[in-house]
């Protein structure tokens, strides 16, 4: 329903002048409640695309609605929080006083900076200046303001870009938490262990034009089995007997089987009971890997 629509967005383009097409026809939604995660290489219009959700920047053409208003109108910012590139603070204050400058400005209850600091885990070191901040906290500091106004939609451009192994993970549990009940999140990435991890529903663009849309499950498509066997020709008159000539194919030395992965204990045992020896027998679809290579010709992040 239009309704459970948090962003709604029908032919958002973005020029720059005559030769850049940073954003091209977009239609995107993401729906109430969930994590989805707007996935593409760099450069290919995600940054621009939440500029244009927050109304810092105007499309060229198209349309959009952020919580049902149009993007940049003062109600519709007051149920979002967001951190678009790097987050920016004063170096001399503490990480509180940060907040609550910030609550100042949003026109929210200073007790909010109280519960946002203990929601990202920074209550311990929350006396200190933010020049002696690491990466990590600051970047979790980011967080905390984007939840002082308790926002129904939170956008977050990259929020693990920077970060060593162990912030990458401490940012991903945080993200997973915040996207709880009817919160959603919207999280721009280019790394694929990240959105595969922590995303309900993934969209990926590339050169400003959104390529494909859906849970992991559904962009790497059907789920089947793969059995490598010896010997190849016993295999596959087993195989054939037991699930039908149409669902076995080979490629690779190996059989590909169209049915169920939860049949493959069925499977091992009909060959094993046939005198075959079966060396890899494992569910077998397309990594996401793969499915970003096939939809960007991209290097996928790690």
């Amino acid at each position: 329903m239009a309704s459970e629509l948090l962003v709604d967005t029908h032919g958002l383009t973005k020029r720059y002048g005559a030769s850049i097409l940073a954003v091209d026809n977009l239609d995107l939604q993401v729906r109430r409640g969930e994590v989805y995660g707007f996935l593409g290489p760099n450069g290919a219009g995600k940054t621009t695309t939440l500029r244009m959700l927050l109304g810092l920047i105007r499309p060229t053409s198209g349309a959009a609605t952020v919580v049902g208003r149009p993007p940049g109108d003062s109600a519709g910012l007051a149920k979002v929080g967001a951190i678009v590139e790097s987050p920016a603070f004063y170096p001399y204050l503490s990480g509180r006083d940060n907040l609550v400058v910030m609550a100042h400005y949003c026109e929210v209850p200073l007790s909010r900076v109280e519960a946002a600091l203990d929601q990202v885990e920074l209550t311990p070191r929350a006396k200190d200046k933010f020049s002696t901040y690491s990466l990590g906290m600051k970047q979790r500091l980011g967080v905390a303001a984007t939840l002082i106004k308790e926002p129904d939609l939170l956008i977050l451009d990259e929020p693990t870009n920077g970060l060593d192994p162990a912030g990458m993970v401490d940012m991903r549990k945080l993200i997973r938490d915040l996207g709880q009940g009817d919160r959603t999140v919207l999280i721009s990435s280019h790394l694929l262990n990240e959105v595969e991890q922590i995303c309900d529903r993934i969209g990926v663009i590339q050169s400003g034009r959104l390529v494909a849309e859906g849970t992991i499950a559904e962009l790497r498509g059907e789920v089947g089995v793969l059995v490598r066997a010896t010997p190849e020709d016993k295999a596959r008159a087993t195989l054939e007997q037991l699930l039908g000539a149409a669902q076995v194919s080979d490629s690779d030395g190996a059989f590909n089987l169209k049915t169920e992965p939860g049949r493959a204990a069925e499977i091992n045992r009909a060959l094993v009971q046939a005198g075959v020896d079966v060396s890899e027998l494992r569910p077998n679809a397309l990594s996401l890997e793969e499915v970003f290579l096939h939809l960007t010709g991209e290097e996928a992040g790690l």
